[in-house]
């Protein structure tokens, strides 16, 4: 049997308490047999800490201060030893199975630098939501186009996996970013390497509260102005304008239909 590839999970954190606990046994479950997991804590104040001195021995965390999610991914990437990298979030959750799937990929498929799969969308209580979201984005992942990437980001950061040459060759994520920082790297790596896709789901993504990616104007915002640095072709930057508004829209339509039934239901 061809050996499988030690993967590296680097875990950004802050202020997950609700939701890191559910994360890291999302990874542990795995049991995967060659695994490095890094939990990247940037200081805590709730109960994140606590929950991390449960799993000592278990894996490495560190607590302490940095510059945001970018500093503490890179702070990870810079002490992996994994052929294959990726990072978790502290409130989104692997599949069963999610890393053997990837292992074995990447043990079949020497050629392959990067890879990607398909991801869910859940509540903060874990339950599926927005699959007509989830089905928008899997039809473009098929496409495994990068010109669509510089349209609209397709590539769900949970379910994506590189290995580690890709970190010596493109670089560390873009520390000046606070939002999105993966779609750029996606577009960085995308001028370099061709996306393979798994057509298997292997991570969620939880919507909170709490969680960045509810500020949705915002996203799509930085996305726009990450695609103006990766292109100057005014169609395709017109298109990702487009979409955008689009995307917006459907999301307001989602919100207001929420709300209205929330008020018939009290």
């Amino acid at each position: 049997m061809t050996k499988l590839p030690q993967i590296t999970v680097i875990t950004p954190s802050y202020n997950q308490g609700d939701f890191i606990d559910q994360t890291i046994q999302s990874v542990l479950s795995q049991n995967y047999p060659d695994l490095q997991y890094l939990v990247m804590d940037g200081g805590s104040t709730d109960q994140t800490v606590d929950i991390l001195k449960q799993y000592d021995q278990q894996f490495f965390w560190v607590s302490e201060r940095d510059r945001g999610q970018s500093d503490a991914l890179n702070k990870g990437l810079r002490m992996a030893t994994g052929e294959v990298v990726c990072f978790l979030n502290s409130d989104d959750l692997y599949e069963p199975g999610a890393l053997f799937q990837v292992g074995k990929f990447f043990a079949d498929h020497p050629e392959a630098a990067w890879l990607t799969g398909k991801c869910r969308v859940v509540d903060p209580m874990g339950v599926e939501i927005r699959r007509p979201i989830t089905a928008y984005k899997n039809f473009w992942l098929r496409s495994k186009s990068y010109r669509a990437l510089l349209v609209l980001d397709y590539i769900s950061q949970p379910a994506t996996f590189w290995r580690r040459e890709v970190i010596e060759k493109v670089g560390f994520f873009d520390e000046n970013l606070h939002f999105s920082m993966d779609y750029d790297y996606s577009l960085r790596v995308g001028q370099k390497y061709r996306l393979h896709v798994l057509n298997e789901y292997l991570a969620s993504f939880r919507i909170h509260s709490a969680s960045k990616s509810h500020l949705i104007q915002d996203h799509f915002n930085t996305d726009l102005s990450i695609a103006r640095r990766h292109t100057d072709f005014k169609l395709l930057i017109w298109l990702h304008m487009l979409h955008n508004a689009g995307i917006v829209a459907v999301y307001q339509q989602m919100q207001a239909t929420r709300e209205k039934r929330t008020l018939s239901s009290t």
